[in-house]
């Protein structure tokens, strides 16, 4: 296929491509998915004009490694993007070097997580992967009282009011300039919410979820209730307030005309446990679908109308790069090792119930550590199936069992398709050149130096990480 530096193939314009990515939202928490309890009218909008991919998991459900794989296409053993606060190295080909070198237009507002120089330092414009535009900061979860840096220019400024809205008005203002322009660009929103601090979240939509009236799925045991509404509160609020924004980027792309030349995504990191399965809320990691499965919506008009449709092929994160470039006709370059799915989002392509998305955990930090190792899994569209270093360790039914209660590990009626299952997850890691260590070996790998507690993920705003390498 000929392409050009101008945005065009074939003398045929490529998509825009506009980029939405929340913090911590997990895959059931819509009024679409069937939430009982969050009011999500925009986004239930979006998903009846949309491609839903419903087994999206997260790679690695961390905020820094699965933003890594998402920019690079590439798994956290590949890349050493196993830890939060970790630098993404500039040697990697990421997503906006990619398009911006097939003629694209680039722009990255909000949380960027990726730079491992301190959360509240600038990123300098050589650590930004390709990103033109910017309006961003590496991490702040103070939503009302966030900064961001501009441009090349080295002044902390802060958003105005909820952090969420400004940005979304900062995007707003983006695509209106870019209404008429002959190319096309790739505008990137990543908001920090509806991750934890939830206390912090608008009131008027705190107000819609008083903790009493949240009803819990039945794998939240009853010691974990209470913690977990109250926490759900905020939560839900952020999420509401979040559906707002949303709207407002879909209303400004009818409005403006893009939308009918525009791939929208909406997507996460990873989930929130909130007493699922006995783990404390606010945290993640887990292999369980509460973790690690995650909202993915795709808009396209040109692809699919104004039709709906379900995906049901089970997918990972570095298999949205490969696909997304596949949608926009440009080459995916030989360093991706995600697969490109676009025949299927298409409908050239039948779908493949049977595909083992792989996911994992390599080494677990702070609190996390009282509820998981390491782990290596891979989802299928029905079946969840978790190998830890002592062995198999869960197989699950996802759709006879959605919550996950009962694990057939051990049930000799479940032997053959946990054979099956566990066949597939070694030619997965295999593909990957993963030989399924303990966590110690690849921070040894790579050259990382830990916290005291073993975690980069807690460390003070200002303390960098080492950027990973192999050693030696």
């Amino acid at each position: 296929m000929h392409t050009t530096a101008t945005g065009e193939t074939n003398g045929m314009r490529r998509p825009n491509i506009v980029f939405i990515v929340t913090d911590q939202w997990r895959g059931t928490a819509t009024g679409y998915a069937g939430d009982p309890n969050l009011q999500t009218p925009n986004l239930d909008r979006l998903a009846a004009q949309s491609l839903n991919c419903r087994t999206m998991m997260s790679v690695c459900p961390v905020c820094t490694p699965q933003r890594a794989s998402l920019m690079t296409g590439r798994y956290p053993t590949s890349t050493g993007m196993f830890l939060n606060d970790a630098y993404l190295p500039s040697e990697e080909l990421c997503m906006a070097e990619i398009l911006a070198d097939a003629g694209y237009a680039t722009a990255y507002i909000g949380k960027w997580h990726l730079d491992g120089h301190g959360r509240g330092k600038v990123v300098a414009p050589e650590r930004r992967q390709g990103w033109q535009y910017w309006q961003a900061a590496e991490c702040d979860h103070n939503y009302n009282h966030s900064h961001f840096y501009v441009g090349d220019d080295p002044t902390k400024y802060f958003w105005e009011g909820y952090d969420a809205y400004a940005q979304t008005r900062c995007a707003q203002d983006y695509l209106k300039d870019r209404t008429g322009d002959d190319a096309p660009f790739c505008l990137f929103v990543g908001y920090g919410s509806p991750h934890f601090p939830h206390a912090t979240a608008p009131e008027e939509f705190k107000a819609l979820y008083p903790p009493e009236s949240i009803e819990l799925p039945p794998n939240v045991p009853e010691e974990l209730a209470d913690k977990a509404r109250e926490e759900l509160q905020g939560y839900y609020a952020h999420c509401t307030a979040l559906d707002r924004c949303v709207g407002d980027i879909v209303a400004t792309l009818d409005d403006t005309g893009l939308a009918d030349d525009t791939i929208l995504i909406f997507t996460s990191d990873h989930g929130d446990a909130f007493g699922s399965h006995g783990v404390s809320p606010c945290q993640k990691q887990v292999a369980w679908d509460v973790v690690s499965r995650v909202p993915f919506l795709l808009r396209y008009p040109a692809l699919h109308g104004q039709d709906a449709r379900a995906v049901t092929t089970a997918m990972t994160t570095p298999d949205i790069l490969p696909t997304l470039l596949g949608l926009a006709d440009v080459g995916v370059p030989d360093t991706v090792e995600g697969e490109d799915l676009s025949g299927i989002l298409r409908g050239s392509q039948e779908e493949k119930p049977d595909r083992a998305a792989l996911y994992m955990l390599i080494i677990p930090f702070s609190q996390a550590r009282d509820f998981t190792g390491p782990y290596r899994a891979v989802r299928t569209a029905r079946h969840t199936y978790v190998r830890t270093l002592d062995g198999p360790a869960m197989l699950y039914d996802d759709c006879e069992d959605p919550h996950q209660l009962c694990n057939f590990i051990d049930d000799p009626d479940h032997a053959v398709l946990r054979e099956k299952l566990d066949a597939e997850l070694s030619a997965g890691l295999e593909r990957i050149g993963d030989d399924f260590r303990d966590g110690q070996h690849y921070v040894d790998l790579w050259g990382f130096t830990l916290a005291p507690h073993g975690s980069v993920g807690y460390q003070t705003e200002d303390a960098p990480v080492q950027a990973p390498h192999r050693a030696g």
